[in-house]
Parts: C-alpha cells; structure tokens; sequence
C-alpha cells in the first residue's frame, strides 16, 4: 500500500489510507509541499509516501588554505547554486570567535545574498538575539523586508553562539543565561507591529522601518525551552536536530503540545535541522565527513580552527575523549550515497513528522558541498 503522513496536533505520526498531505502556512512564508515520485521510505511495516521541502544551512566555512573573504564568497555561489536546484529557503547562522566560521553577522550576510538570488528565501538560522538589542534587529530585518519583501526569515535563538567570555563581550554583561529572551522576543515583534504596550519604557519609539515589513519570524532551539516558547506564541519552530538528536521528539512533542492558533499560522511547523554528506560512493562521503568531525572536535575541546583538509583529519589519531565526543555528535548525521541519504532523509521525517528539513553539509573542498547538494536534490528529485 502506498499512503501519506497525516500530522496531528500532538506530534503523533498516523498512516491512513488516502490522507492528503496538508501545507504549511502561507503567511509565513512556508511552502506548498511538492511531491517526489522515489520519495517513499518503511516505516511501520507499511510503504510511507512522503513530500517536504528541503533547504539549506550555510555556516560559510573557512577551509585550510581558505579566507573569510573567499569563504563568503562561496556562500554566494552555493546559494545561487541551490536556489538553481529547487531548494526552499538558505540560512546562515550566527558564530563568533571561530576561525573557521565567516558568518559573524547574519544581516549583513542576508542582504548579500538576497541581492545576489531571487526566489529563495534567506534568513538567519539563527540570529542570536541576545547579542543585541531588539530595535536593532527590528530595523535591520525590517530594512531586510523592505528591500526583499516576501523573501527573508527571522530565525531567533538564545545561546550565545560562542564561548562565555566572547559572549561577556558581545552582551556586556555577565548574565549570558537567556533567561530574559521571551521579553526580548516580546519587545522585537511589538516593534514590527507598533504595539508596545503603554507599561513599556519603549513604548513611544517606533522602528523604522518594521511595521508593515515584517519577516517570518521563527524560533530555533534544540531543547524544550524554545519548542514550548514557539508554540504558545503560535510560530514555526526550527530544532537542532544536527547536534540535538537526543532531545528532537521530545522538544516536538513539547512544541505541538503547547501550540496555539496566531494571526500567522493555524497549525504547528516543524523544520529539523540535518547534517548531510552525499557522495557517489559510502567511501568517499566518509573521507570528506572527516573534516568536519575533527572541526567539531577541536571546537569542543576549546581549540577551535580553520576547517581541516579531509586529509588532515584522515591522519589524526582521535583519543578516548575524542572518539567519545564523535560518538555523541554524529550519530544523527547522514553520510553516505544519494540511496543511503534519501532513506536517511525519509525515515526521519516519518520518526518526527517534520514538515520541512534544513540541511548543512560540511566539506572543506567548495564543489563537493556544491556536488553533495546536487546529488541530494536529484536523488529527492527537487524541481529546478
């Protein structure tokens, strides 16, 4: 039997026979599934026939012999590249103090990219919000609007996206807890809707512009904090999926439990974020996944680097610890041919009843990130 994915508020995943697929909400810029002929995968015992949107993560990385000059540069190309190959939506994330990771600042990156595609969405995935000030990300993300309407996601976050002492230098303060971050989000849509309440000490300034140009907004998390935040404020939640795996069903299930009905969307929209590496051969997918877990690696140790050569980490001798840091970061991730990621791909959005999936591939070598997306959007057969 061939049947579709019916999503219940509650974050069940029920097969029925006959269930049509319904669409994510349209006045927040989410799409119209479109259908995949191959795009089947088990689930159950029975054949699940499934169609989502597939985007993409940028972290605009800086490889070995690279700069972030070239790095961004890249971005560019890779955005255009996929915007080509049908994916939904390209985002770039915020980080700061690592040397192999350009993409400090998420507006400016944004309206490069937005200037450079022109059907794609483009946002940030995500822009920390409590490394600024929400009149700040009003103006900048309604300026962002302006100048592209009806094509620029706000994705929020509230980790630092760096260490404690960079974070006690972006914020000023010692407080890098994010306790304050659902009246920050409170402050920066009531600057896109000109609502402050009158209680507010900001209640007379007006962010120029934001009223009328507000983006999608979303909340990203990879734990229940957010996941609970986005569904009683009735927005679409992006989870972390890619180094979260442990905490992804119960965080959806949190989300869907708690989501109310908002002006902007009347159902719960999930989109997981994935790690994916496509190669012709499992062998190769492998070698060039190896940059990336020794970056990480490096990283969580506290010696964050340029990203290495596939050879280069090929060589390493990963310690005890190493290998248990490996073991707990990529055991969610989807390496291997286009048939081993398209079942990867499936197999979770049947596990999760994702809408959408976001995926970032990490490969020190430009055209194999290029050739890696290429490789998925024909296996998923995605509509140029």
């Amino acid at each position: 039997q061939r049947i579709k994915i019916e999503r219940f508020q509650h974050g069940q995943v029920s097969v029925r026979k006959g269930c049509r697929i319904q669409p994510g909400c349209p006045s927040a810029g989410l799409p119209v599934r479109r259908a995949g002929s191959r795009n089947t995968a088990t689930h159950w015992g029975v054949v699940v026939n499934v169609t989502f949107p597939l985007s993409v993560l940028d972290l605009a990385p800086v490889g070995r012999g690279s700069t972030p000059a070239q790095a961004l540069a890249r971005s560019l190309i890779l955005a255009q590249e996929t915007e080509r190959l049908g994916f939904h939506r390209f985002w770039v994330a915020e980080h700061h103090n690592m040397p192999g990771i350009a993409s400090s600042s998420p507006p400016v990156l944004i309206a490069h990219l937005a200037a450079g595609t022109t059907t794609m969405r483009i946002g940030s995935g995500g822009l920390m919000l409590p490394n600024h000030s929400p009149l700040v990300v009003a103006e900048q993300f309604g300026m962002l609007e302006a100048l592209h309407p009806g094509r620029i996601d706000l994705g929020l976050g509230r980790a630092p996206g760096t260490d404690g002492l960079t974070a006690v230098a972006l914020r000023r303060t010692r407080d890098i807890s994010g306790e304050d971050f659902p009246q920050e989000v409170a402050e920066l849509l009531g600057y896109f809707n000109d609502n402050i309440p009158s209680s507010h000490p900001f209640h007379t300034i007006h962010a120029v512009p934001a009223r009328g140009y507000q983006p999608a907004v979303w909340l990203l998390g990879s734990s229940d904090f957010s996941a609970v935040m986005a569904g009683h404020m009735g927005l679409p939640f992006s989870f972390a999926h890619h180094f979260a795996g442990r905490n992804t069903l119960p965080a959806l299930r949190a989300y869907r439990e708690a989501f109310r009905p908002s002006p902007t969307m009347e159902q719960p929209y999930v989109m997981l974020g994935v790690n994916v590496l496509c190669a012709p051969t499992a062998e190769e997918a492998e070698f060039l996944a190896g940059s990336g877990r020794l970056a990480m690696v490096r990283l969580r140790l506290g010696h964050p680097d340029v990203y290495p050569t596939p050879e280069e980490a090929a060589e390493h001798e990963y310690t005890p610890m190493e290998q248990e840091i490996l073991h707990g970061w990529t055991g969610n991730h989807i390496i291997g041919t286009p048939d081993t990621v398209r079942a990867g791909l499936l197999d979770l959005v049947a596990r999760t009843g994702a809408d959408e999936l976001m995926l970032t591939t990490m490969a020190h070598d430009p055209a194999k990130r290029i050739d890696s997306y290429r490789l998925v959007a024909d296996v998923m057969d995605l509509v140029a």
